[in-house]
């Protein structure tokens, strides 16, 4: 048995409690993780009210760091001993986890376990939204919305490093602050100004070339009218809530844009694909490149409060769980 966060029915963060499971041993193309630490996500509160619905019981979480104790038969990818990450694997709010083998990062030995669990989802994603969904190029304005979360601030770091011209909304001073440091050029309180009227006076007629929106039911018109002709809106998250229907009509009268909605599934779908994307991230948190923020560390038990911070958003970067 393991000690583990369990989700018996959906609903509010009340639903995480605390239990144990039963693993077993690893079987063919699995492998046993010791978890040393676990993200928490938005993708874990969707998880838990059922807006993406799975099977119950279930262990939430897919981010982690952790060590390899055991493996499955015909396991090559990883062994005993070995130090990795994950992003997109289901049980992570746990000791220990039975994970598809082929998934798993090795780290480099500049990179921590709780690095990992801090860097593997929002990294990789950060990464193709730059770099696949929208190629982000020197000079290009772009708006990052929730621009000093864990996810925004990788956004930031990462655009100001292509050369774009970065606008970010956040909702107090000292967000503001993490945002600028990541990179951001202009940051926009949305508690005190209308972020689309701040844009407008930076840019004038010019409009975003691309807009990063996590934030969802609140932002996405506002931010679809921002897009200069043929831009980008990436919906990438719905914090505030789903975005509605939007008829193809209205991506014409903007300016023949484009609407998207990816994940991170299917960026990573190849083990290829995830050994770059994954090894490109943790090439730049080993260098410096990239500086993680982890806002703070919670024991496993706290997961429930974790999902009322990271709901609330009353943090300011990456929050973890420690077993």
């Amino acid at each position: 048995m393991t000690r583990a966060i369990q989700i018996a029915a959906n609903g509010g963060p009340e639903v995480l409690i605390p239990g144990s499971v039963s693993l077993g041993w690893p079987g063919p193309g699995q492998a046993l993780v010791r978890i040393e630490a676990a993200g928490v996500n938005f993708i874990d509160t969707y998880h838990r009210t059922g807006l993406y619905g799975l099977a119950l019981p279930f262990t939430p979480g897919v981010e982690g760091g952790g060590v390899v104790e055991a493996v499955g038969p015909e396991v090559t990818a990883v062994a005993p001993g070995d130090r990795v990450g994950w992003a997109m694997q289901l049980g992570s709010y746990a000791e220990r986890a039975l994970l598809a083998a082929d998934r798993l990062i090795r780290l480099p030995e500049a990179v921590t376990t709780r690095q990992a669990a801090a860097a593997m989802l929002q990294g990789m994603t950060a990464h193709y939204l730059v770099r696949s969904t929208f190629r982000v190029q020197s000079g290009m304005p772009v708006l990052i919305h929730a621009a000093a979360g864990g996810m925004g601030l990788l956004l930031c770091q990462m655009c100001r490093a292509l050369g774009a011209r970065v606008f970010g909304t956040v909702s107090t001073e000292a967000k503001a602050r993490a945002a600028r440091a990541a990179g951001a050029d202009h940051v926009i309180r949305y508690t005190e100004q209308d972020f689309a009227e701040a844009v407008r006076e930076e840019l004038g007629d010019e409009g975003l070339a691309v807009v990063y929106d996590s934030v969802g039911a609140s932002t996405w018109r506002k931010s679809l009218d921002l897009l200069r002709r043929r831009g980008m809106l990436v919906l990438f998250g719905q914090a505030s809530g789903p975005v509605p229907p939007i008829d193809p009509l209205e991506l014409l009268k903007a300016g023949s844009v484009f609407v998207t909605r990816p994940t991170l599934a299917d960026y990573v779908a190849t083990p290829d694909e995830l050994s770059w994307r994954a090894g490109e991230v943790l090439e730049k948190v080993a260098s410096g490149a990239v500086r993680l923020t982890i806002d703070r560390e919670l024991p496993l038990a706290e997961a429930e409060q974790a999902h009322r911070l990271l709901e609330s958003r009353a943090t300011s970067g990456k929050l973890l769980l420690i077993p």
